[in-house]
């Protein structure tokens, strides 16, 4: 079949099925003599090529999705190259789909997705990467909250409490979404790295100009200033209320947090 040969409908037939641009249906029609099946193929490994080639371009556009049905919440964070992209309705359906594939089967099940993932790059020119996934399933006593900041939707929380309520579980999520925690208490921090932050005070001249006998408890205030109130949780001052830390924020509701995860695409 020549290229003159390949009737409108044929093109529209293969676009409608697959989605690609009239051009593209149209040379894959034309390289597979009119075979429909064949030019899919074709369209679908030009897609997978293009996928390979943008693997390496960063996402940090797209958006974060969450959602609290019942006894789960769930969390998931869809980058795109360039704002426009993250905005497009197919990346948006993407993003939808992973968000239902996540909340209903779990997080490993974004795998399922792959083949959608590389077409949908072939189609529309950028790489589309699954940033993160997670949920949180409620047991006993537990409470899960979320939150994800407006109006970009490029940061996003899940947190799962120990007793507490819906409310206060969003307010930690909100908290979490602003301030970053890498740790949840003390205990979780590797001692490498409080060694190491340790010992990076105890050098510096606030520490060794005072007397010996005092230093160490300098180095135990800095660290709870600057390296626990920095990086854990608890020990953090309450975004809503700066007179508390978020240790005592849960303490007053007699609640804890179990577990939490954070997503945010810009970093």
């Amino acid at each position: 079949m020549s290229t003159t040969e390949i009737p409108a409908n044929l093109v529209k037939q293969l676009r409608e099925e697959t989605g690609a641009g009239m051009m593209d249906c149209k040379r894959a029609l034309q390289e597979t003599a009119g075979d429909v099946e064949a030019a899919k193929t074709l369209l679908r490994e030009r897609g997978m090529a293009a996928a390979g080639k943008r693997a390496g371009r960063e996402t940090t556009e797209g958006i974060v999705l969450a959602r609290l049905d019942g006894r789960h919440g769930t969390l998931v964070a869809v980058g795109s190259e360039t704002e426009p992209v993250s905005k497009n309705e197919e990346f948006l359906a993407f993003a939808q789909k992973v968000l239902e594939t996540v909340e209903r089967d779990g997080p490993d099940a974004v795998e399922r997705l792959e083949d959608e993932r590389v077409e949908l790059v072939g189609k529309i020119g950028e790489n589309i990467a699954v940033r993160g996934a997670a949920r949180f399933d409620q047991e006993g006593d537990e409470t899960i909250g979320a939150y994800v900041h407006p109006p970009a939707n490029k940061i996003g929380v899940l947190v799962k409490l120990r007793g507490g309520s819906v409310e206060l579980a969003r307010l930690v999520a909100m908290h979490v979404s602003f301030a970053n925690p890498r740790y949840r208490t003390r205990d979780e921090v590797p001692s490498e790295e409080l060694e190491a932050e340790k010992s990076i005070y105890e050098r510096s001249d606030a520490v060794q100009s005072k007397p010996e006998q005092v230093r160490e408890k300098i180095v135990e205030g800095m660290l709870a200033k600057r390296f626990y109130g920095q990086t854990v949780l608890v020990d953090q001052e309450w975004i809503h209320d700066s007179g508390k830390t978020v240790g005592k924020a849960l303490e007053e509701q007699g609640a804890e947090v179990v577990d939490f995860v954070r997503y945010a695409l810009a970093g």
